[in-house]
Order: C-alpha cells, then structure tokens, then sequence
C-alpha cells in the first residue's frame, strides 16, 4: 500500500509591485536543504538564484521570474519564510554609537514590509542637451535576471553597480525623440550612460534611492553604555545575518 501524501497548506498575499492578491505555500524540507547549501557556500548568487527558484515554486509560477522585480521576491520570500518556519528571526544588529558592540535582536516579519518614496518617479530629468532639448530617462525597476548577471560580473562593485544602472533604462528621450533601450547598441549604451556629468548621474541615482524596498527599522540599546540607536534594514541580506 502507498504511503499517503501530506497536505501543505496555502496562504494568500499581495505583490507589492502590482498589488495582485496570489497564493502561496510553506516551503519543503528538500527546498530549504538547497537554499541552506547555498548559503553555505557563501557565493551571493548563489543564494540570490536559490532564494529565486524557491519563491517561484512556492507561489506557483506567479512570482520568482527572472523578469520580476527583486523587491517583490524579497518580500516574497520573507512572507515564505514567515509560515515555514517561524513568525519571526533573530538578527545580530550592530551599536550605532560605538561601532562594534552587536545586539542579538528579534524582528516580527509581519512588520517587515515594501516601503515606497511619495516622490518616487520612474522619469529621471538630465535638464537639455546642445539643441536646448530636454532629456530625460525612463527606467525600470532592477529585476533579478539583472541582479544575478551583476552579481556574476566580474570586476569591482562600481561596475556592478553600472551594470544594474544600465540593465534599468527603458527609453531615453531627447525632445519628441525617444530611444528605446531594444533599439540601442550596448557600445551606445555605454557612451551614453559614460559621457554623463556628475550632476546627471546623481539624478539617476534618485531612482534607485527612493523606488520600493524591503525595509525595517529596529530600535536597540547598547548594553555596554545604555544608548539607545535605530538600526535600518534593508533588502532580503539584512535579515538573513
């Protein structure tokens, strides 16, 4: 007589990037060994590609794909983790006043969420070029085909860093005329995104500092002086430590 199979229950939850109610389940022991070898070997992507194929399993397809931004597997997997093993995780957080006191500290993943900047906008202003034509980007969010390419790189974080700015602009507009990324040589690419002033690239910047995010704030006390400082997680790393 066959074994019977368990049941694994299911959950609902919203992707923050489309606000789309999906379902979800628990991951298994086989698919927490794999993400736990992964970690192991202490290769980033490595643990980004496990984290990715065990949020695609376990939301059924609907999120985990190489095109979906990294905030929405982020949280994603944080929502996962919450109903697969516990509500919450310990961190070791670091003393803001003395820099190297560390605070074991217990976070609710339930107060874990995506936050977004009110400003927020998906248009980078670059102010005229030559002509007196206004330029201007539009970008997308980093997706995790992109993160994990980066990752890959070889080569310092500032050409990481450029490699994830780049695989982020959709359209480039100069006036009426509109480039679209598709159309544009990555030779092209490059000199644009080289030939930018200082000033143009701190623009760009914006996008990435205030687009949505997995953040918390957490309020510890020093217990070598009694000084109390507000940590600041952020991304899916922060609470994995």
């Amino acid at each position: 007589m066959a074994l019977p199979k368990l049941e694994t229950p299911t959950y609902n939850m919203k992707v923050p990037s489309t606000g789309e109610e999906i379902k979800y389940r628990p991951f298994l022991v086989k698919e927490e060994k794999i993400l736990l070898l992964a970690m192991e070997e202490n290769k980033q992507e490595m643990t980004n590609q496990a984290v990715l194929d065990l949020v695609n399993t376990c939301t059924f397809g609907k999120v985990g794909s190489n095109n979906d931004p990294m905030f929405d597997i982020e949280y994603a997997f944080i929502k996962i983790r919450q109903k697969s093993i516990s509500e919450t995780v310990v961190v070791n957080l670091l003393c803001q006043d003395d820099k190297k006191t560390y605070v074991s500290t217990e976070i609710n993943l339930d107060d874990v969420q995506v936050t977004l900047d009110d400003e927020h906008t998906p248009i980078c202003s670059l102010g005229k070029d030559a002509s007196g034509n206004d330029v201007s980007i539009e970008l997308t969010y980093p997706t995790a085909a992109a993160t994990l390419l980066a990752n890959k790189a070889s080569g310092s974080n500032i050409e990481q860093i450029f490699a994830i700015v780049k695989s982020c602009i959709k359209v480039i507009h100069f006036g009426n005329d509109a480039y679209n990324i598709v159309d544009i040589s990555k030779d092209e690419l490059d000199e644009f995104v080289d030939s930018l002033t200082q000033e143009q690239f701190a623009s760009l910047n914006e996008f990435f500092d205030s687009m949505p995010k997995l953040t918390h704030d957490v309020e510890i006390t020093n217990p070598n002086t009694g000084v109390k400082s507000t940590v600041h997680l952020e991304g899916l790393a922060d609470f994995l430590n």
